[in-house]
């Protein structure tokens, strides 16, 4: 004898609807892993530069690293045994590589604290179809690993696809999104 659950499923096919996908259970970003060639060079940075603050680490982890959190974000930063998995290039800068990018609600006091702490960055705005500008700032930590610092949420997402697969944490800024009707949420 069939469930009243399968009963449901075998009408819904038979009336087309279409059984949707379930949802994935993950949340956000927690963190981003970084090799480094001195964690206590690289713990100055994020935290001097960056404000993250160093949290605890689980002492059960038999190699040299540390924790660091802020704005939501952990950055977990590991001592590198092998110097050739690091980027060769310390001061080169290319939007169009790898980075991370934190979202900016004062671009020009974190300007002023990258001139601070004299690191080296580029500066550079781009504008979208509708003349939306974006400020971004990019720059390196000691490891030569890039970072994007911009103020992003000048523009609005617009899924290709279906709305109801973007899932945005209520506890957050969230970049505008514009719904299908044109509006924006």
């Amino acid at each position: 004898m069939a469930s009243n659950q399968e009963k449901r499923k075998e009408e819904e096919k038979e009336n087309g609807v279409k059984e949707e996908k379930k949802q994935l259970p993950l949340m956000a970003l927690n963190h981003v892993s970084r090799l480094c060639r001195s964690v206590k060079e690289s713990i100055e940075f994020y935290t001097k530069v960056l404000g993250f603050v160093v949290i605890e680490r689980p002492q059960a982890f038999d190699f040299d690293g540390a924790w660091l959190f802020n704005y939501g974000i952990g950055i977990h930063l590991v001592q590198s045994k092998d110097e050739d998995r690091l980027p060769s290039d310390k001061h080169g800068l290319d939007p169009m590589d790898n980075h991370i990018s934190f979202q900016c609600e004062d671009m020009e006091a974190m300007e002023k604290r990258l001139k601070e702490f004299d690191v080296k960055y580029m500066k550079r705005t781009v504008e979208d179809e509708n003349k939306t500008g974006i400020d971004q700032l990019f720059f390196n930590d000691p490891d030569g690993f890039m970072i994007e610092i911009c103020n992003c949420e000048n523009l609005k997402l617009v899924p290709a696809g279906s709305m109801s697969k973007i899932k945005l944490p209520l506890d957050r800024h969230n970049p505008p999104i514009q719904l299908t009707n044109g509006t924006t949420n």
